[in-house]
Order: structure tokens, then C-alpha cells, then sequence
């Protein structure tokens, strides 16, 4: 009897340039986003998630090296056929802890002021503070690595993201942005928001969308995840992600996004 040759199967990778590429701001704050795209069985396989400080995720959209973005509000303007793909975003209604100005002098005899280069919306937030709300014009200065050892005396330092926590108790007075802003408009503050510039199919939007919202209804499991691996964190994430960070874009975000983006027009 003549025996078959066995069989053989050739196991490859999945293409990367098949599947639908996604940048994710890296902060806490975007956590639970993470999860869900990372575990949501419905999606995982259709995505190549990239995780990025804000100003890089801008630039990889605007340059087309992914097809989704979570965008800083400020940079949707530089995306041709940019659109908002989910009722999802990073918002907050009053005070956000991580993303404030920090100074060691009252904000009316600052003079000077770093920006943090990991950030766009919020340096064009502490602009339109400063010009519209503080009716003050102080020295801007570009910033690198380190710069947050530089504020002293009359000069100031715009710090965000996860960062800030290790600020707020070394500086003698700290603006929270957020919460100036609210002081200023009564509205609350989007800033970023999940961005396409091509059409994708509904079919993906909404495991997409579906996934985003799995890994809010699981923030529980993100912040017990969190403390296990950083035991020693001075964090109060639970506080952090369910009183400070606000993800849902209602139509009062929507009408704070609309009251950000006409007076960045003014700067």
C-alpha cells in the first residue's frame, strides 16, 4: 500500500499593512481605551495599536502612518477629511489634575513660560487662558527634556500627562488648566478625541466603538491592573479615572470643543 506524503501548512504572520493601524495617547488617562482594544476578542485581530505621547499621535495621522488617531483637539484643523469616528474622547468637567501650570509665583507676575512639548491643545489652552482670561501676554519658550527643573522665580512651566502627579506638592501655587477653563466659559473641556481621515466600514466602526466602550465598563479591572503593577504609585487612580477623566463627547463637550476652537482662531 502506498503511503500519502504527509501534508504540510505553511503558517505565517498576519500582515500588519491588512489590519487597521491605531495610535493611543500612552497616559493613564487613556487606560481604559487601551483595554478594551486590547481585549475585546471582536477587534483584536483587525488592529496594529500603536501606543504615543498626544503630539505624536497627531503627527502619525497627519503624515497617514495610521488610519485613527486619538487626536489633540487642537490638531484636527492640519488632517485633511479629518473625522470624529467615536462619541468616545478624553474630557473633563472642572478640575483634571494632569494638566496644569506651574509656577512659584501668582499667575498675574509670571512672565515666562516653558510648554510642554508633549502636548499642542494644551499649550494652545493655556494661551487662550492667558490672552482671554488672565489678560496677560508672557514670554513663550519652546521646550526639551528637563525643563520642569527650570521653573523658578518668574518663570513658569506648562506640565502634562501622567507626570504632573509628581509636581503638584513641588511648586508653590499650580493652575489647573481644566478648571480654569470652567471658571472661565462654564463649559467642560475636550482634549482629544479619536480622529480618521479615511472612510472605514461600519462594520469596523462599531466593534470599534464597542471596544472602547468594553474597556470603560471594565475600569474596575484597568485600575486593580494598574496598582499591581505599580504597588508603590502615590496615584489615586480610582479617583483619577472616575471623577476627573470624563469620556463621553455630550453636547456640552461639544459646545465647550466649539468654544475652544473659535477663540484658537484668535491666538
Amino acid at each position: 500500500m502506498k503511503i500519502p506524503k504527509p501534508m504540510l501548512f505553511l503558517i505565517t504572520k498576519p500582515d500588519l499593512d491588512t489590519k487597521v493601524k491605531i495610535s493611543s495617547v500612552s497616559y493613564i488617562n487613556s487606560l481604559p481605551f487601551i483595554y478594551g482594544l486590547e481585549n475585546d476578542s471582536n477587534i483584536l485581530n483587525l488592529i496594529d495599536l500603536q501606543k504615543d505621547i498626544p503630539s505624536v499621535c497627531a503627527d502619525k495621522l497627519i503624515n497617514h502612518k495610521v488610519d485613527i488617531g486619538l487626536i489633540p483637539l487642537a490638531e484636527i484643523s492640519k488632517i485633511k477629511n479629518a473625522k470624529i469616528i467615536s462619541n468616545y474622547c478624553i474630557g473633563s468637567c472642572g478640575k483634571v489634575e494632569t494638566v496644569s501650570l506651574f509656577s512659584q509665583v501668582p499667575v498675574k507676575e509670571i512672565k515666562r513660560v516653558y510648554l510642554d512639548f508633549h502636548s499642542r491643545t494644551s499649550v494652545q489652552l493655556l494661551k487662550i487662558l492667558f490672552k482671554h482670561y488672565w489678560k496677560m501676554n508672557p514670554e513663550y519658550i519652546l521646550s526639551e527634556n528637563g525643563f520642569e527643573e527650570k521653573i523658578s522665580a518668574n518663570t513658569a512651566g506648562l506640565i502634562i500627562g501622567d507626570r504632573t502627579f509628581r509636581y503638584n506638592s513641588k511648586f508653590e501655587y499650580v493652575f489647573d488648566l481644566s478648571e480654569e477653563w470652567m471658571n472661565f466659559t462654564k463649559l467642560p473641556f475636550v482634549f482629544a478625541v479619536w480622529v480618521s481621515f479615511k472612510d472605514l466600514p461600519e462594520e469596523f466602526l462599531n466593534k470599534f466603538n464597542n471596544a472602547l466602550a468594553f474597556g470603560l465598563s471594565n475600569k474596575h479591572l484597568v485600575i486593580s491592573n494598574y496598582i499591581k503593577k505599580n504597588p508603590d504609585t502615590k496615584i489615586d487612580i480610582e479617583n483619577y479615572l472616575n471623577t476627573r477623566i470624563n469620556y463621553y463627547l455630550d453636547p456640552e463637550k461639544k459646545r465647550g470643543m466649539d468654544k475652544f476652537l473659535s477663540l484658537l482662531k484668535s491666538i
